[in-house]
């Protein structure tokens, strides 16, 4: 039967050659060190206490020599007696190196003979190794090129491509953010970054199995398009046997590929989060000589159906995605490699993160063009927990060349990446690039390019054929963003899907009321990290908004420009380092979910909106919700309150007044009644009325405000309080925050240890708005379960907050703990 040993012991790692510019000397004298499979460089350095942690301070800057050196792994493998025969492989039987992840420019050489050579961190390999393995002990080494010097030689050889960033990434099928991002550092690795097999073949062997899983008329139907390989001299013609919820399907097969099919009467549907289950049913395949068993695989599916629809309308060109016949409203975020050393991010950290999201109401996340394909573990946790994944290809923010052999590798790695991943009902649609079409015309490519070129091969021709030929029953798109036609601007809101960066860069964020996008893939707001994360990572004395340290960990263009600008229509900038903390990470939040709450009362014009970004690979000041260490921002209980599946939010209309939105995520109809107050900040009603709001399944209703309730009497002074019967709650402020007539913070507070939690009970003697209970401030462990609450005089709070130790519950109730936007504002 066939085995497959896992090779992850006995690796050490050395210097490739002489050592270049850079290395340390007592790097140079402790090599060779043990080294991890799966690993990196890095990983190993660490683990060795040879270089200091990248992430803390700007310790990056000088571990910069690692990328530009190269490195050799080595270990060594068995090959028992039994498998020869007379010094050579017994006949029908055939020995495969497998790696299913090589990073970048790697040779492979097994007893000093080479036997493989690659060039792309995306793709698996499998290397026969035929007449170079012996008996016994064999020593197997990995060499790695470094991979700016590779790209730098090919951008010599083919000529320069617009990059948003100086660096040569789109020379090389890496993951692009190792070379530095506006939120990431410039740490390239090396190293059998994901797991390498020793595999022996005995009889037969399943190398691929693709599974498509369709539903029609109540039957789904699994086919499995199977590639079968037999070494020589083994029996000609084997038996393929595959089951799935009792059905069963039998074929002959000899060496080549095979299909299977079995139908599955009334299967239970695969639903998106919030929308129904997620069964998954286990598909069994097993390839047998005789009654042999030679190999076995097996895999999960999940049955449900899908549509990308992408029609004209009196607006445009819609943009929404179908599922299982229901039009499947989507709130996402966009993921990031969450960790620059891949290999640390394995099932519980994955699991924590997706848990996250889903805690946070997102039921989509956008895999983005410049990291990896995700590992199976990634997919199988968004199978399990119903988030669906926008895949993209991976080329972001740059030309591309299409010259060998580049193409060739581009095609094999998606090709290779199609099917790895087919089988899991998450995946629900496949994208060709982040923001290449849309750089081409609009960010002066031309004349860089001097006609070469740039990657649309790939997008609008290559890709497509990929996914047509091995996974038809999934969508394709060509770009994020773009508009469904090289005849629109690609980035045009009315048609497909748009990116919003313009009110980041440049403008107020309550200009994300300029815009309606049909669906919006990317839009964003920076703020710095938790207090815990950024003090473990920066060490400056004194820690200032503009010390070294937290200007390193600011990697986006006039990063703290922009966040005062963003701040300074609504609050003064602080100066001080924990106001300025408060103010930028509060401002974030409120500038997504000003954002999100637009987008969705724009249903059914718009049908989606994913927020750049749900996490962080390092301790940063980013677009991220939950930091670089797993911590969540307030912009992470923002998301979960403006993606709550039940919105209610206050816009205004076109006739220049105010319209109460009820947004419905559910498939249910909502109705009920909302009552509407218009108060004085000391809780004193104005004017009150109730409505009855009626809205159905997947869509919105709008509720025009008459004036009597929603014209103030006095701006600065008064806010419209909207409570649905269910709980659902507005709360709209006729002033800015700098205008409002706030009072100094004034609550009452106690505290009690419940169980292993504490309890934060808070009743509101005047308006509290916005309140923060900052946990992690006095254990980087403790997490509040609640954050940016609104209380209305008299109004009480209960928060929960884990991990607090004990006889600290006390610092719970004090500053800088327990802040609110009552503290930023100059009271009256």
């Amino acid at each position: 039967m066939t085995t497959r040993t896992v090779l992850g012991d006995g690796w050490q790692l050395r210097l490739a050659g002489a050592p270049g510019p850079g290395v340390p000397p007592n790097v140079e004298a402790a090599l060779p060190i043990p080294a991890r499979v799966p690993g990196t460089v890095h990983l190993d350095l660490l683990d060795a206490d040879l270089i200091l942690d990248p992430y803390l301070d700007d310790n990056e800057e000088v571990l910069a020599w690692i990328g530009h050196q190269d490195w050799l792994y080595e270990c060594d493998i068995d090959a028992p007696a039994h498998w020869f025969a007379d010094g050579r492989l017994r006949t029908g039987t055939a020995v495969h190196l497998e790696f299913d992840g090589l990073d970048t420019v790697a040779t492979v050489s097994l007893n000093g003979t080479e036997i493989a050579q690659t060039q792309n961190m995306h793709r698996r390999y499998t290397v026969p190794l035929a007449d170079t393995l012996q008996v016994g002990s064999n020593r197997l080494q990995v060499r790695f090129d470094s991979a700016w010097r590779h790209a730098e030689a090919y951008q010599e050889r083919s000529g320069a491509q617009p990059n948003a960033y100086p660096t040569p990434f789109n020379f090389i099928r890496k993951n692009a953010s190792n070379f530095g991002w506006d939120w990431g550092p410039t740490l390239v690795t090396a190293g059998v970054w994901r797991e390498a097999r020793l595999v022996h073949v005995d009889g037969g062997r399943l190398a691929s199995v693709r599974p498509t899983a369709t539903v029609e008329s109540s039957v789904g139907t699994v086919v499995l398009d199977v590639e079968v390989e037999v070494p020589p001299g083994a029996p000609e013609i084997l038996h393929l046997t595959a089951t799935i919820d009792g059905g069963t399907a039998r074929a002959d097969v000899a060496a080549g590929t095979a299909r299977l099919q079995i139908d599955v009467p009334d299967p239970r549907l695969w639903w998106p989060v919030g929308l129904g289950d997620q069964p998954l049913y286990e598909v069994s395949l097993t390839l047998t000589s005789a009654d042999a068993v030679v190999d076995h695989h097996t895999t999960r599916v999940g049955f449900r159906t899908l549509r990308l629809v992408t029609e004209p309308d009196e607006h445009g060109t819609s943009f929404g995605f179908e599922i299982n016949g229901a039009p499947v409203p989507i709130r996402g975020a966009n993921w990031i490699p969450d960790d620059c050393f891949l290999p640390r991010v394995d099932r519980n950290r994955l699991k924590a993160r997706i848990g996250q999201a889903v805690e946070a109401n997102l039921n989509l996340l956008r895999v983005w063009g410049g990291g990896v394909y995700e590992s199976e573990d990634f997919y199988a946790e968004c199978d399990e927990r119903g988030v669906l994944v926008w895949q993209d290809f991976l080329f972001a923010c740059a030309g591309y060349p299409e010259d060998e052999p580049l193409r060739s590798e581009v095609i094999a790695e998606a090709k290779d990446n199609v099917a790895r991943l087919m089988p899991h009902p998450s995946l629900v649609l496949w994208n060709g690039n982040n923001e290449c079409l849309w750089g081409f015309q609009d960010w002066q490519w031309q004349p860089i390019l001097q006609g070469r070129e740039w990657g649309r091969g790939y997008y609008l021709e290559d890709l497509p054929a990929v996914v047509a030929q091995i996974d038809p029953s999934r969508p394709y798109w060509p770009g994020s963003p773009y508009s469904g036609s090289e005849d629109l601007h690609p980035n045009d809101p009315a048609h497909g899907c748009a990116h919003e960066w313009r009110v980041w860069n440049r403008l107020d964020y309550t200009e994300y009321r300029s815009v309606e996008p049909r669906f919006v893939s990317e839009f964003g707001w920076q703020g710095p990290p938790t207090w815990s994360t950024l003090t473990r990572a920066v060490h400056d004395d004194p820690l200032t908004p503009s010390s070294p340290g937290m200007r390193h960990h600011q990697k986006a263009e006039d990063g703290n420009g922009k966040l005062a600008r963003g701040l300074q229509t609504h609050l003064d900038v602080p100066t001080d380092i924990t106001d300025w903390h408060f103010a930028m990470q509060l401002n974030q939040a409120r500038a997504i979910a000003f954002g999100l709450e637009h987008f969705r009362s724009l249903r059914p014009k718009n049908q989606g909106a994913i927020v750049w970004q749900l996490n962080d690979c390092w301790p940063v000041t980013s677009w991220a919700a939950v930091d670089g260490d797993g911590r969540k921002k307030p912009l992470w209980y923002a998301l979960r309150q403006a993606f709550a599946p039940r919105l209610l939010t206050v816009q205004p209309d076109a006739g220049g007044g105010l319209v109460a939105v009820a947004v419905n995520d559910l498939s249910e109809p909502w109705q009920e009644e909302v009552t509407v107050s218009r108060i004085r900040v000391d809780g004193t009603v104005q004017a009150s009325g109730t409505l009855t709001l009626a809205a159905p399944g997947f869509g919105a209703c709008r509720l025009p405000l008459p004036a009597a309730l929603s014209e103030p009497g006095d701006v600065s002074a008064e806010l419209l309080v909207l409570t649905s019967s269910s709980g659902a709650r507005a709360i709209h402020a006729f002033a800015e925050d700098r205008d409002l007539a706030y009072q100094p913070l004034d609550v009452e507070v106690e505290v009690e240890r419940t169980g292993e939690d504490v309890v934060v009970s808070i009743t509101a003697r005047g308006l509290v708005r916005d309140l923060c209970l900052f946990a992690d401030r006095v254990s980087p462990e403790a997490e509040a379960d609640q954050a940016l609450i609104t209380l209305l005089p008299g109004e009480s709070a209960a928060i929960r907050v884990s991990n607090v130790p004990p006889g600290r519950e006390g610092e719970l109730t004090r500053y800088p703990v327990l802040r609110a936007v009552n503290d930023l504002v100059r009271h009256r």
